[in-house]
């Protein structure tokens, strides 16, 4: 394994760990974010896109990373989001809460585990029927929030903590 792997190994156990102990592996808190009665995996998701949106960009500023955006493609956004989505609630866990929940020995985590392959099989199998048909509805290209608004990366981070912090207070004084 070269450094990259072993870099990726171990963010990827310490996310675990931390997906553990903020306790959004519970099914209690899986279905009450999908009733909006318990914000724990949203705010837990908020705090990690925030630290990930500065170290990200200040490794790309460095020139540590490259950053490299994927299409923004309609049909590939509303299936994949729908597919995930109705996973997420059939299942009541996303690709690492069903992991996560399988390092706790919760072996019923399996069937979406097992469920992400398949479908990942599938998308495989398919890809030319759906680089022919979902993938042709609208492609705007490797767009991104800073691309689409002009604005510098370092205007839009702040905007987004004062937001996400506001919500944070928000969820706290309906305590969600």
């Amino acid at each position: 394994m070269n450094s990259s792997q072993w870099l990726g190994l171990v963010t990827g156990v310490l996310f675990g760990f931390l997906l553990q102990k903020g306790r959004v592996l519970r099914f209690d808190k899986q279905v009450g974010a999908m009733l909006l009665k318990d914000m724990t995996i949203f705010k837990f998701m908020l705090s990690a896109i925030m630290v990930g949106m500065v170290g990200i960009l200040l490794l790309a500023n460095f020139e540590v990373i490259t950053l490299s955006h994927k299409p923004m493609n309609v049909g590939a956004v509303l299936i994949g989001g729908a597919l995930f989505g109705a996973g997420w609630a059939i299942m009541g866990f996303c690709p690492g809460t069903s992991l996560g929940a399988l390092g706790e020995g919760r072996w019923h985590a399996v069937f979406a585990i097992i469920g992400m392959v398949v479908g990942a099989a599938l998308y495989a199998e398919l890809y030319p029927f759906f680089k022919a048909t979902i993938l042709a509805w609208k492609d705007f290209g490797k767009i991104g929030i800073p691309e689409t608004l002009g604005i510098s990366q370092w205007i839009i981070i702040p905007v987004f903590w004062v937001g996400t912090i506001t919500l944070f207070f928000l969820f706290e004084k309906k305590k969600l």
